[in-house]
C-alpha cells in the first residue's frame, strides 16, 4: 500500500470534497481517498505504486488546485513495542519513517522479556502440577526436564512472533524503512548514526522518537563485574536448570524467574533488601512470600549484599550475616534507561534522576518536535503502555492531538498465585487525602477457588469511604492477571462498590471474587448461598 497526501485548493464545501474524493478513488488502484475542505487536504490510499501526476490530473479536471503536500520524515530511535506502534501509526498518517536500529529487531519483549518469559513460567508451572497437586487418583512425579528441549521450542516461538509481529511490517511497508547501528545526537533535528562496518552517515528529520527501552541495572558490589553472573537474558536463554541458583532481587523478574527454576528442580535462594514487591500493598508481598516459601524457596529480606565472589564453581554472596552459596547468580535489581549514549544534551533533552527522557501526557519530551515513549521515559514499565504511547506520539508528530491517559493501569505479576493491581492502595488514597473504605476477601470465600482445590490468596478492594466510589483493587490468586481487568473496567467507569456487588458475574469463575468482595461492604457473603445476587 502506498499513502499520497495532496494539497487542494479552490473547495468551498463539502460538495467540492465529494467530488474530488470520487475522481481520485475513480482511478485504478486507488483504494481510499480522504479529502477535507475545511484543511484543503486529500490523503490518498492505493493498492500499487501510482504517479503522483495522475492524482494531480484528476483533482485538477474537477477544476480545483493541487499540489504534493510536504511529507513529515520521522525518525524513530529503537525497534521495540513503542517504536513499531509509532512507526505503523506514522506511516499510515502518510509520513516516512527510518527506524534505527542497533541489535536485534522487536526489541525487549518479543526477544528477551515478555514472550519468552511467560514460555518458560508455563512450563515450569506445567513441570509443577506433574509432582505437586490437589487431586488424588492422578498420581505424582517428579517432572524429567529437558531443558535443551525447552529452550528450543521457546526460542522457535519468538523468532516467530518477531518475524510476524516486526520484520515482515518492515517487509511489507514502503513507508518504514531501517537503519542498522548506534544513534546519538547532533543537534534538535539531526541524528548521527555509527553502523556496523564504523562508518556514520547523517539523518535529519522534523521529528524525531525516542524509544530505546531499558536494560538490566548491575549494582556496583565489590567483587560482582568479575563474576559470570546471569540477567534475565541469561537466566531465559539458559540450556541447563542450576542445581542452586541464588536470585538477587525482589521485584517482578527476580520472582517470576525464581519461583520457574525453583519448579523445574533448581534448589532457589532469593535475596532481597527490602521486602517482596516493595511498591504494592504490603500484604501482597506477604502472601507470595508464604506462598513460594511453600514451595521449598529460601527467602531472605531486608538483606543487603556486601560482596560476591566466585571461585570458578560457584558463587559466594556475602550478607554480613552468612555467606550465601550456589552455582548460578541471577541479578534482577531493577532496570535502567537505555539513554547514556544518545547526547540527549545536544538536543535539549531533560531527563530524571534515573536517566529516564521526562515526557508529558502527549509523549513530548523537553525539546520541541522530539518524542519519546516506551520505558525509556518515566511512564510505567509495561509492554502496553509502550505501544499505546506509542501510537499516541505518532498521531501528535504528524498534527494531531492524543493524550496517554495513565489513570488506570492495570499491573500482573506472573508468579503462581498471580499478583495483580490497579488503582490506588489504601495507603496511596489516605496520602492523597481520601478517606476510604476496604475489605478484603480470603479466597477460601471464593467457589471456584474452593472447587480447584486451591485457596491460597485474597481479593482486596478499597473505595472512596464517602461516596463508595471503587478506587483501587489488589489481587493475590491464581488468576489474578485474568480478574483484574474487570475491575479495571470499573474503576474506568467510575463504578462504586455496590454497583459491582449487583453485576451478574458467570458460575464458577475466579472473577466471581470480585462480586463476593464487593458484597462484604455491606453483608457477611458466608451466609449467603452459591451465586447469590
Amino acid at each position: 500500500m502506498s499513502i499520497y497526501s495532496l494539497r487542494v485548493t479552490g473547495m468551498t464545501c463539502d460538495h467540492c470534497a465529494a467530488a474530488v474524493e470520487k475522481a481520485l478513488t475513480g482511478i485504478a488502484g486507488v483504494v481510499k481517498a480522504e479529502v477535507s475542505h475545511k484543511e484543503g487536504s486529500a490523503r490518498v490510499e492505493t493498492s500499487i505504486d501510482l504517479p503522483v501526476s495522475a492524482l494531480l490530473e484528476a483533482v485538477k479536471a474537477q477544476g480545483y488546485g493541487a499540489e504534493t503536500a510536504a511529507v513529515i520524515r520521522v525518525a524513530i530511535i529503537g525497534t521495540g513495542s513503542a517504536a513499531f506502534a509509532a512507526a505503523i501509526r506514522a506511516a499510515e498518517e502518510g509520513a516516512e519513517v527510518t527506524v534505527i536500529e542497533a541489535g536485534t529487531i522487536g526489541g525487549t519483549c518479543v526477544n528477551v522479556g515478555c514472550v519468552p518469559s511467560k514460555i518458560f513460567i508455563r512450563a515450569a508451572h506445567v513441570a509443577h502440577l506433574q509432582s505437586d497437586h490437589p487431586f488424588p487418583g492422578l498420581g505424582k512425579h517428579p517432572a524429567r526436564v529437558d531443558r535443551k528441549a525447552q529452550l528450543a521450542q521457546q526460542q522457535a516461538r519468538v523468532e516467530e512472533l518477531r518475524h510476524a509481529k516486526y520484520e515482515s511490517i518492515l517487509e511489507a511497508n514502503p513507508h518504514i524503512s531501517l537503519v542498522r547501528g548506534f544513534a546519538r545526537f547532533q543537534d534538535a533535528h539531526t541524528l548521527i548514526v555509527k553502523q556496523p562496518d564504523g562508518g556514520e552517515i547523517t539523518l535529519q528529520a522534523e521529528r524525531i522518537l525516542i524509544a530505546t527501552g531499558r536494560s538490566p541495572r548491575i549494582p556496583d558490589t565489590p567483587g560482582l563485574k568479575d563474576t559470570p553472573y546471569w540477567t534475565s537474558t541469561e537466566a531465559l536463554a539458559a540450556d541447563e536448570i542450576p542445581a542452586h541458583l541464588i536470585v538477587w532481587g525482589g521485584s517482578v523478574v527476580a520472582l517470576e524467574l525464581a519461583q520457574a527454576y525453583r519448579r523445574l528442580g533448581a534448589q532457589v535462594t532469593l535475596i532481597t533488601r527490602g521486602r517482596l514487591l516493595s511498591k504494592e500493598d504490603h500484604a501482597l508481598g506477604e502472601g507470595l512470600k508464604a506462598a513460594l516459601e511453600g514451595e521449598g524457596m529460601r527467602i531472605l529480606t531486608d538483606t543487603g549484599v556486601k560482596g560476591v565472589s566466585f571461585d570458578g564453581k560457584g558463587f559466594q554472596l556475602d550478607t554480613g550475616a552468612e555467606i550465601v552459596s550456589g552455582d548460578r547468580l541471577l541479578v534482577a535489581t531493577g532496570r535502567k534507561p537505555n539513554t547514556a549514549g544518545l547526547d540527549l544534551a545536544r538536543a535539549g533533552i531533560e531527563t530524571d534522576a534515573s536517566g529516564a527522557v521526562i515526557v508529558d501526557d502527549h509523549l513530548r519530551a523537553s525539546a520541541p518536535h522530539i518524542y519519546a515513549a516506551g520505558d525509556c521515559t518515566n511512564a510505567p514499565q509495561f509492554v502496553y503502555v509502550a505501544a499505546a504511547a506509542g501510537t499516541r506520539a505518532a498521531i501528535n508528530m504528524t498534527g494531531g492531538d492524543a493524550a496517554l491517559d495513565l489513570s488506570v493501569v492495570p499491573a500482573v505479576v506472573f508468579t503462581d498465585p498471580q499478583v495483580a493491581s490497579v488503582g490506588l492502595t489504601e495507603a496511596q488514597a489516605q496520602a492523597q487525602g481520601i478517606a476510604t473504605d476496604s475489605r478484603t476477601l480470603t479466597l477460601d470465600n471464593v467457589p471456584r477457588a474452593l472447587a480447584n482445590f486451591d485457596t491460597r490468596g485474597f481479593i482486596k478492594l478499597v473505595a472512596d469511604k464517602n461516596s463508595g466510589q471503587l478506587l483501587g483493587a489488589q489481587v493475590l490468586a491464581a488468576e489474578g492477571g485474568e480478574i483484574i481487568q474487570t475491575a479495571a473496567l470499573a474503576i474506568r467507569n467510575r463504578m462504586t462498590v455496590a454497583e459491582l456487588a449487583g453485576q451478574m458475574f458467570p458460575y464458577l469463575t475466579m472473577v466471581e471474587g470480585l462480586k463476593l468482595c464487593a458484597q462484604t461492604f455491606t453483608r457477611d457473603v458466608k451466609q449467603l448461598s452459591c451465586c447469590a445476587g
